[in-house]
């Protein structure tokens, strides 16, 4: 199926598109009279269009679209669409149905959102009401075949955006709730017994797994409290919000895809799983299982929003790689920031044409297959009021929207190669694994003072290690701790890997024996996908491939660990000091007198003399123990003795690294065609060469001085 999308995609634009609901309205409002503003909105599409935009974005909320039960008005989105026909543009649809309309409620009383607490809350433009209601999930899913009947003559309709940074409850907070979570209505609790049903089978098995004593399935309840008997029923209870998210993206999908099957169907996160956790109460999606329904699956790209001080190249960088991960190299980004952002009183600094430049490339770098600019006007209400804009409120045109404009113009000119480009095939990855995050169920990791980075220390973990092979320009994937399998590379690091299932660990044992050289660190396989504890740590086994096992752990007082390598070069770990004693296991003659070959046992000791970090050959390949979180410590720190350690681990897995450079470089491949990508992130200008034909001009080129936050790309000569 997808080979069959990405060859009809060849006959479309890969669209590098403006959010425009018509006029300054924002979304998801709407213009109340659009037949009256028709001829605004017809010039604000031709000015769209001659700056080189080739689609717009545009939306409809519930509300407005179905203002009375059966009655359907979708004038906005029809009136676009012709006028987008008529100016030359594609037409990307937004679907809002938190924004519900009020007889729903009254319709279905009980089909509002419950909290944990028992507490409803009621909808006020937002968030809505809970799509397990058998009411609301008909209505929601009716909404959209309708609307998918009304695009059908619609030519410059080219698809949809079914769910904007999809969770339970989307755009509300109710401040007056303590540790809201959602949701425990009714009609998702009996979703959830059905999840368990068909989970465990029995009611036998799930009072085993749960140590408690139900005599009835009527009788179970989503976890609500953090016990010390056992808290599976909580990882339970998350894994099963995840797996509803996908499964009620996959019933929006099905259902425009039964009206308009050739249509393209997205979704976009608000940040990839990098930057969210599995454990939020409004529900967070998975990025892998969610790109598994839709054709792209993408994610809202804000580097400014509203900071003072914007993200840094390799923050972007691994927001970028981690969404090309999940979806294999098939994303959009949805949202990607236009001008200053605002949140009330807080003003992000200026977003200029070059950081537009910089930011649009590193995206098509990666093979993103689409850029949605949000927005076109700046928002006119709201406590966003003002901020995001492309162009200016009063309609004046800024050097931004001309520097973005040029890229969509050239984007269109070379549009089979963009369609069809991949990067370069990735040697290294580092895990994610959302069961990291259940550690403890609901009992959150709460330090304070000098420990208080360790709150976000599975994030930090992995951007740490991403961070820190960043400089090398050695590509890198992340990948899902469920997908090991499916995937070939020299190198995989495995961050904060305290909780993993017997079926990750016996995949990371089979990455070893069969080659792979695997990077883990402390406490590895502590408990299973349970929460039940390992007899020998690492567990299941996979002390035997590090020929090693932990024999004492302790937090240090200041929250860090002095390393010291064999070389006396040292830096520090993060949160544990993890010491790894030999595991007597049974070895091979072979291997002489001390039962080792050169190059496995301590490489590095803590300050006490402890092995700090041990190495050890599995079969065909190797594996790495280290007894601290060094991802973490280098994400606080910067430490540059510790990334010079993190980017050993590159030659220690055999894995080729590319010329040193002064810039970041990125390269697409399409067939024999292959397009550099320079990022000059610095504040000099840089002379880099490379020879070819530059893509924005088309001159031929072999040297360029590339001036501070700028870019250079160039088709290279094979």
């Amino acid at each position: 199926m997808l080979a069959l999308l990405l060859a009809a995609t060849l006959s479309k634009p890969i669209p590098i598109a403006v959010w425009y609901g018509g006029g300054k309205v924002r979304a998801p409002m709407l213009d109340p009279d659009p037949l009256a503003h028709r001829d605004e909105w017809r010039a604000d599409l031709r000015q769209i269009k001659s700056l080189g935009f080739n689609s717009v974005r545009t939306w409809f909320d519930w509300a407005s679209a179905e203002p009375r039960e059966g009655e359907y008005h979708f004038e906005n989105v029809e009136q676009l669409a012709d006028l987008a026909q008529e100016a030359g543009l594609k037409l990307i649809v937004q679907v809002y149905v938190d924004s519900a309309p009020d007889w729903v409620g009254k319709k279905f009383p009980d089909s509002h959102f419950v909290s944990i607490s028992g507490e409803t809350m009621p909808s006020h433009a937002a968030p809505g009401y809970c799509f397990d209601h058998p009411g609301v999930h008909a209505a929601v899913l009716r909404l959209l075949t309708t609307i998918a009947q009304r695009m059908r003559s619609k030519p410059a309709f080219l698809g949809w955006d079914l769910w904007s940074e999809p969770h339970v409850i989307n755009w509300a907070e109710a401040t007056y709730m303590r540790s809201a979570e959602f949701c425990f209505c009714p009609y998702s609790v009996a979703r959830f017994r059905r999840w368990l049903q068909q989970k465990y089978g029995t009611l036998d098995a799930l009072n085993r797994s749960w140590y408690r004593r139900f005599e009835s399935w009527d009788d179970v309840e989503p976890n609500r409290l953090s016990t010390i008997l056992s808290y599976t029923d909580y990882i339970d209870w998350r894994s099963f919000i995840t797996q509803k998210l996908t499964e009620d993206l996959r019933a929006r999908y099905e259902a425009v895809k039964s009206v308009l099957p050739d249509a393209i169907a997205t979704s976009h996160a608000a940040a990839p799983n990098l930057f969210t956790s599995p454990l939020s109460g409004d529900g967070t999606p998975d990025d892998w299982q969610m790109a598994g329904v839709v054709d792209f699956w993408g994610t809202s790209f804000y580097p400014k929003h509203s900071f003072a001080v914007g993200r840094d190249p390799a923050w972007r960088g691994a927001l970028l790689d981690f969404t090309r991960s999940a979806t294999r190299g098939n994303f959009w980004i949805g949202e990607l920031q236009g001008g200053f952002g605002t949140i009330a009183l807080r003003v992000s600094s200026t977003v200029t044409p070059n950081d537009l430049r910089v930011w649009i490339w590193s995206a098509l770098a990666r093979g993103a297959k689409a850029v949605n600019v949000y927005a076109w006007y700046p928002m006119s209400s709201g406590y966003e009021s003002g901020g995001f804009g492309l162009i200016n409120l009063d309609g004046t045109i800024t050097e931004r929207a001309r520097a973005a404009g040029a890229i969509a113009k050239v984007v269109d000119a070379n549009r089979d190669f963009f369609a069809n480009a991949r990067p370069a095939p990735a040697e290294v990855a580092i895990v994610y694994n959302p069961l990291a995050y259940m550690v403890g169920g609901r009992r959150p990791l709460a330090v304070a003072g000098a420990q208080s980075e360790i709150a976000a220390i599975e994030r930090n973990s992995m951007l740490g290690y991403y961070r820190a092979l960043f400089p090398t320009n050695v590509p890198v994937d992340f990948v899902h701790i469920n997908d090991i399998n499916n995937h070939h590379y020299k190198l995989m690091i495995l961050p904060y890997p305290l909780m993993i299932s017997e079926d990750a660990a016996r995949a990371l044992k089979d990455f070893v024996r069969n080659g792979g050289t695997l990077v883990a660190e402390a406490r590895l396989a502590w408990n299973d996908e349970r929460g039940r504890a390992k007899e020998i740590i690492p567990g299941f086994g996979l002390n035997e491939v590090c020929a090693c096992r932990e024999t004492a752990v302790q937090m240090t007082a200041s929250g860090k660990t002095d390393v010291i390598l064999e070389s006396g070069d040292r830096f520090k770990g993060a949160f544990y000091q993890e010491t790894l004693a030999p595991h007597p296991v049974p070895l091979p003659a072979s291997r002489g007198e001390g039962g080792r070959r050169p190059g496995e046992g301590a490489i590095a000791h803590f300050a006490d003399g402890s092995p700090a970090i041990v190495t050890n050959n599995f079969g065909k390949g190797k594996m790495m123990a280290i007894g601290t979180f060094l991802g973490s410590a280098y994400e606080s720190d910067r430490d540059e003795a510790l990334a010079k350690f993190i980017r050993s681990l590159l030659d220690w897995a055999g894995v080729a690294r590319p010329p040193a450079a002064p810039v970041e470089l990125r390269t697409l491949e399409s067939g024999s065609q292959r397009v550099v990508f320079a990022f000059n992130h610095g504040d000099v200008p840089v002379e880099v060469g490379l020879k070819g034909f530059d893509l924005e001009t088309g001159a031929a080129v072999d040297r360029k001085a590339i001036a501070p936050n700028d870019v250079w790309v160039v088709r290279v000569k094979n």
